[in-house]
Order: structure tokens, then C-alpha cells, then sequence
């Protein structure tokens, strides 16, 4: 479902309600940091806004893994492939309440090591365009001091599943019912 800018938030049991399979990547470079792109959510004043990795819905026929390499390409102008997603790495069930609707996401986490880049927004959708104004490569001490909203919360913790050398072990960290809203989704 494409999400569209509101000028008011309407009463949580008005809004539109969705689920869907997500994936989302943690893009690291080789000086350990870790792209994020700034959303916002127009719908309320003044407008909320919170950092997020690359990533989105599965679409119908996809793969998890063909999702994963789609969004970062779609979102960063990066090309992977699926040999290049480590994981997945952490799983949760997030509720997103925006002001125009609230989805609930069966979300996976991928790592990607890659050498930074320019980033590129030109298969953002206009959506996305409006809505996700900026993108930055964090330090640790960026994320560890930093008092902006970072979605996941959990972000370093999912960060710190990979070691420096190999690759994670075991099943994917359960990370359970999450909910990361601009607006109470209930």
C-alpha cells in the first residue's frame, strides 16, 4: 500500500490498517558505519522524524532475498546480490502508526559490508521523495550519543551479530512485538 502524505493525523481507528513481510539491510562500510536515511511523517505538525535502514515490503512472487537486493537498490542506488546479504541476522513484528495509516511489518535484518558510496535517490518513489529527507553514515559514537529517534532501537545490538570475521551463528536474533510510530496505532 503507498503511503500518501496527510495534512492531519486522523483517529487512529480511521486509519487504514496493513500487514506485510519486510526486509530491511544494514549497510556498513569499511570504516564501520552504517547508512541511515531521515523519515518524517508530514501528516503531523510539527513533523515527526526518525532515521531508518534501507529496506522495505516483499512483493508478491519475491523472494526475501530478491526483496532485500530490489530495496537497496531502489533506495540507495546500490547494485548487491543476494551473496552479499549476511543473515538474516534478527526478526521482529513492528507496528508503524503514521498519520495516515498503520502496518504492521514481519520485518527480517540483512548485513551488507560494502565501501561507502554516493547514495543515490533516483528510484525513490514520490512517496519517498517527499518523505525521507536526508541520509547520513553513522558512527558508533554517533548512534551511541545521538538524541534523534533511530529505527530500530535495537540497531547496534542487530549491528553486533556480526563478527569481525566470519559470519553470524545460529538462528536469527528474535527481537518480538515492537511498535516505533509517529501516532499511537491504538
Amino acid at each position: 500500500m503507498t503511503r500518501l502524505p496527510v495534512l492531519a493525523a486522523p483517529d487512529p481507528d480511521a486509519r487504514p490498517r496493513n500487514r506485510r513481510r519486510a526486509m530491511r539491510v544494514l549497510l556498513v562500510d569499511e570504516a564501520d558505519r552504517i547508512l541511515l536515511f531521515r523519515d518524517s511523517d508530514p501528516g503531523i505538525t510539527p513533523v515527526p522524524v526518525f532515521w531508518i535502514t534501507p529496506g522495505g515490503g516483499v512483493d508478491p512472487g519475491e523472494s526475501d532475498l530478491q526483496a532485500a537486493v530490489r530495496e537497496v537498490a531502489e533506495e540507495t542506488g546500490l547494485a548487491i546480490t543476494e551473496d552479499d546479504l549476511v543473515g538474516p541476522l534478527a526478526e521482529r513484528v513492528v507496528v508503524h502508526g503514521y498519520s495516515d495509516i498503520v502496518t504492521t511489518q514481519d520485518e527480517q535484518f540483512w548485513f551488507v559490508r560494502c565501501s561507502s558510496f554516493e547514495v543515490s535517490t533516483a528510484g525513490h518513489t514520490a512517496v519517498e521523495l517527499a518523505t525521507m529527507t536526508a541520509h547520513h553514515w553513522w558512527t558508533r559514537a554517533e548512534l551511541e550519543a545521538t538524541t534523534e529517534e533511530i529505527w530500530p532501537r535495537d540497531l547496534l545490538t542487530i549491528r553486533d551479530l556480526v563478527p569481525e570475521k566470519g559470519s553470524p551463528q545460529g538462528d536469527p536474533l528474535d527481537l518480538g512485538d515492537v511498535d516505533e510510530s509517529t501516532v499511537a496505532p491504538d
